[in-house]
């Protein structure tokens, strides 16, 4: 059976969604409710500079109104919810779907587009299915097993504070830190035996890269993919405390699952929880850098402080672009405006998350501030299921990093860090650092 091609997962360019930034007038797009602006090529690249920012415009939009429309690489013209209160709402509405199958889905790409069919994965599935097989991977992610977790967490990113002080200095802070943490943590919640961590690195390191050729990425997740179908007959033969194990003799041997979905299923959750884990790490250790007197707040804090300050940073920063995909199945009136039956929604976190009605000089990174709403997972039936072990990774690194790096320090000038800016997802690439 084909296993869907690593671009449609994560290596979806923007050269394929944007087309320049040409703008079209509402009269040439057919939006009557804009008769007097002009409708926005999305998506809107950030400011030259400004990487850990938002597009401007962006906020100009919101200003404007809580939903606009703009223009897709298709001509299309679903609606940008500009506010987190709308956000909310329709992320939560039943009337809204994420399923990719649904007319006017609003795609991100001609690509995406033309191979949706290949496979739906879990964030678009609605239904039965959806919650089925959502209940089938949460118990490892409760936030009770995610505490038991805790002392593992530590051990490794301690290990990793340790190399980092034993090797090069400067060194690479994403090879050398942000991306190993959350694959080995994942290793051990899944079960993959330590002689196998070099393999398993190697394979989601080439899968996520965005520099990667597509035939090496193709390569790779085809390599891991028979991977894992080996190690689920081999769980299944000496089941251990895994989750692998437990899908593997509750799911695949009740038949509630085959061994293709049930690979595929953890290939999302290696897929979706590493890159956006591991980006965060890097993310808002530049951001921190960049902000030293938020270092010192983070350095006086602990515990629940520490949460706080962990939901601030996913505030202030976006690790997935460009907004979350939706289409409404009925009519729906918000915000002054009637979404119609088959008219696409996107709905971007890094707008939400900066919405002054919910978070009082929202353009600020404050660690002291209350953050709970912060969007950075979604919202509704679709929430992250793995945010509790993403949450409490973020939360031991920055614990830990500048108590035990105080003098850590950016070794290259903001603007010549290169960015990921051309997929799904959004991150530095390279951070070099010294102490």
């Amino acid at each position: 059976m084909r296993v869907p091609s690593a671009p449609l997962l994560m290596c979806l360019p923007l050269s394929d969604i944007r087309d320049g930034a040409r703008i079209v007038t509402s009269s040439q797009a057919n939006v009557p409710d804009l008769e007097s602006t002009a409708v926005p090529l999305f998506p809107i690249p950030r400011a030259p500079g400004c990487p850990l920012d938002p597009a401007p415009e962006l906020a100009e939009l919101q200003e404007r109104a809580p939903l606009v429309r703009v223009r897709l690489w298709d001509d299309s013209t679903p609606w940008l919810v500009t506010r987190h209160a709308e956000q909310c709402a329709l992320l939560s509405d039943r009337r809204v779907s994420a399923d990719w199958m649904q007319p006017g889905y609003p795609f991100h790409s001609q690509f995406l587009r033309d191979h949706h069919e290949e496979g739906q994965f879990l964030t678009a599935m609605e239904g039965p299915e959806h919650l089925r097989l959502r209940r089938m991977i949460a118990r490892p992610f409760t936030p009770r097993k995610v505490e038991q977790l805790r002392p593992t967490v530590q051990q490794v990113v301690d290990d990793h504070i340790d190399a980092l002080l034993a090797g090069p200095n400067p060194a690479d802070f994403v090879a050398d830190f942000a991306l190993p943490i959350p694959s080995i943590t994942i290793c051990h919640v899944l079960g993959v035996p330590y002689e196998d961590h070099d393999f398993f690195q190697h394979a989601i390191r080439t899968m996520t890269g965005s520099d990667v050729p597509d035939d090496a990425v193709n390569k790779s997740q085809g390599e891991l993919y028979h991977y894992l179908a080996k190690l689920i007959g081999r769980k299944l033969a000496a089941p251990e405390d895994d989750l692998l194990s437990q899908l593997a003799t509750e799911r695949l041997a009740t038949g509630q699952l085959n061994r293709h979905q049930l690979v595929m299923l953890v290939l999302f959750l290696l897929i979706s929880g590493h890159e956006t884990t591991a980006s965060m790490i890097a993310l808002g250790t530049l951001a921190l850098l960049q902000h030293p007197d938020q270092i010192t707040v983070l350095k006086d804090s602990d515990g629940p402080e520490v949460a706080a300050a962990v939901d601030e940073l996913l505030r202030y920063l976006t690790t997935v672009q460009p907004g979350r995909r939706r289409v409404a199945v009925e009519d729906i009136e918000i915000g002054g405006q009637v979404i119609r039956a088959g008219e696409g929604l996107i709905l971007p976190e890094e707008i939400g998350n900066r919405d002054e009605n919910v978070f009082p000089d929202a353009g600020e990174l404050d660690l002291r501030r209350d953050a709970s709403q912060q969007l950075a997972f979604g919202f509704g039936v679709h929430k992250c299921t793995g945010q509790p072990l993403a949450r409490l990774e973020l939360q031991v690194v920055f614990a830990a990093l500048f108590r035990r790096i105080p003098t850590l320090t950016l070794a290259a000038d903001l603007g010549d860090l290169p960015f990921m800016d051309d997929g799904l997802g959004y991150g530095v690439k390279k951070m070099p650092v010294s102490w």
